[in-house]
């Protein structure tokens, strides 16, 4: 009997002990396909640009990039370029995001504010940001705070609208037990609607970020003489296709690093989902 009950408390144990190493197994599974794609397409594209299954020239092997990457980070030009586009970056976002999760709160939380400003956001949000270049060169000038408002306006859409549906969703019940236990409006902005529409509101931070990516590569394309859309559109026309390509890599990079960090911060900010 003694037996027999110890194995009824063993077998659970172990059970659980395989399951454990079999999600272990999973998640390193996961860890080495996600690295795997681009290693894949890396050494494809080596192997085809040195073997001339695709033009070298247009198509250099990235092994030649890697060193034009080296020459132009020791000569400090590389720096200089990836350190004016971050503050641009940056910036801009602060300026678009900051705003918006503030006007978003505002129009969720009260009916008069959502039905005066909607139709100004829903006229405004279809029109690119780039379309407004011109406007915001004349009135902004050409230095760096046009950059800056291109950054946020291309950035403060998404996240307004998105923060406005997150305190729209939110649940009944909450709003009710706020209101009868006497919250103040201070209380019902920072206890209810903050913390309640963090879902949705961080996912459209997750797409203001990718917008302020796309949107410094154009503006400085079109209006600047630095930064990593300056360096890939230059290197394009004088025909440098390995510098060319040092600044495409560098913003996928840049794309790829502040999404983990956000997705980073919302699995810290929402550990339940």
């Amino acid at each position: 009997m003694k037996d027999g009950r110890r194995e009824s408390l063993i077998d659970p144990l172990q059970m659980e002990k395989k399951e454990w190493k079999k999600r272990q197994m999973q998640h390193r599974l996961k860890q080495i396909l996600t690295i795997s794609s681009p290693i894949f397409i890396v050494l494809l594209w080596e192997f085809l640009s040195r073997t001339g299954l695709i033009d070298a020239r247009f198509f250099p092997p990235p092994t030649e990039i890697v060193g034009t990457f080296w020459a132009m980070g020791m000569s400090g030009e590389l720096f200089h370029h990836v350190g004016i586009s971050l503050f641009r970056i940056f910036a801009g976002f602060l300026l678009g995001v900051i705003p918006a999760i503030v006007i978003g709160l505002l129009m969720g939380l009260y009916g008069p504010i959502r039905h005066f400003l909607s139709p100004l956001i829903m006229a405004l949000m279809p029109i690119p940001t780039l379309a407004l270049l011109p406007i915001i060169i004349i009135l902004f000038g050409v230095g760096e705070v046009s950059k800056v408002v291109t950054i946020a306006g291309s950035v403060f859409f998404p996240v307004v609208i998105n923060t406005v549906a997150g305190v729209v969703n939110i649940d009944r019940i909450y709003l009710d037990v706020a209101k009868n236990y006497g919250a103040d409006s201070k209380q019902f902005f920072f206890k209810i609607a903050l913390p309640g529409s963090l879902p949705v509101m961080l996912e459209g931070i997750q797409m203001g970020q990718a917008i302020a990516l796309l949107t410094i590569v154009a503006a400085e394309m079109m209006g600047a003489n630095s930064g990593i859309g300056y360096l890939i559109w230059t290197s394009y026309k004088a025909f440098l296709l390995k510098e060319m390509f040092v600044g495409l890599v560098l913003i996928s990079f840049f794309g790829y690093l502040f999404s983990i960090i956000l997705r980073g911060l919302q699995a810290k900010l929402l550990p339940w989902r």
